[in-house]
């Protein structure tokens, strides 16, 4: 009973790392009709501002809540300055997120070298269930995942710059008409989802440490996640996210780890195959 309850720890722990992951993802392609291929790499600078302020001698919280907002402001810069130049062409605006990324990445591996760099957990020790121990800090990092995403919802769905950010979103031309600076909207919303990179960056840093190819795996498992869970929605990329973390926890426990990976990936092609609109079809929050 003890082994069972861990390794269902272990899974959701995983699913809410892969969640808070693909949260900024979902948010710009669902909202912005672009895949961001730097997003990993963003989650990869999250990791590094909370790794620099830990080795400069800060406490490690510090680095983690400078993280999402030091990511966000290079998301918006980057926006503003190259991106927005290629909305009226989605696949070239894809090309150049993927050529920021590369550039991010080789950058930071530059900096830090091929060397995997520790950060502590903020949190330490375990929680203990009876005879079950269970990683304080994992169960943070799921408490903090609810939380966001929770956030998320509401500032999309209850608040007046949601409704400007889906005005914007949906019909441009009635929303400058409007008097809405699409400009700034646009901008934002890239920003917000690198801020939550950023964040999921400097929550995961203490779990994976800290390598150049850190983002990587976690882009391809954010981007199968979208395309399973569907695009257009808020909230179908995190019931996608959540079936493919689901999926890459399990499986290692009952086959090899590289067999699981791969499986994990044809049966996510076989989805998208049969049911390309993803699990939750259509537009709005």
């Amino acid at each position: 009973m003890a082994s069972t309850f861990a390794a269902v720890f272990e899974i959701v722990s995983f699913g809410a790392i892969i969640v808070l992951v693909v949260l900024g993802l979902g948010i710009i392609a669902s909202m912005m009709g672009i895949f961001n291929f730097a997003q990993g790499e963003f989650v990869l600078l999250g990791a590094y501002v909370t790794y620099l302020a830990y080795a400069h001698g800060a406490p490690v919280w510090v680095g983690m809540i400078a993280a999402p907002f030091v990511v966000g402001a290079l998301g918006f810069v980057l926006e503003a300055l190259i991106i927005r130049r290629f909305y009226a062409a989605p696949i070239v605006a894809m090309l150049g997120t993927y050529a920021l990324g590369l550039i991010i990445r080789e950058s930071v591996r530059g900096l830090i070298g091929g060397f995997y760099l520790t950060v502590p957990e903020p949190i330490g020790g375990s929680i203990d269930l009876g005879s079950v121990h269970i990683s304080a800090w994992r169960f943070t990092i799921i408490v903090i995942t609810l939380l966001v995403m929770g956030a998320c919802y509401l500032l999309l769905a209850r608040t007046s710059f949601g409704l400007r950010v889906r005005a914007t979103l949906e019909n441009p031309a009635l929303a400058r008409a409007s008097g809405i600076s699409t400009p700034l909207i646009y901008g934002a919303t890239f920003a917000f989802g690198a801020a939550l990179a950023g964040l999921a960056g400097a929550l995961i840093v203490p779990v994976f440490s800290l390598f150049a190819d850190l983002g990587i795996r976690f882009l391809i498992q954010g981007f199968v996640a979208v395309m399973v869970g569907g695009v257009g929605s808020f909230i179908g990329p995190v019931a996608g996210a959540g079936l493919i973390g689901t999926l890459s926890a399990a499986l290692p426990w009952v086959m090899s780890p590289v067999v699981a990976d791969v499986l994990v990936f044809v049966l996510a092609i076989a989805f998208i195959k049969f049911r390309p609109q993803g699990l939750i079809a259509g537009k709005g929050v």
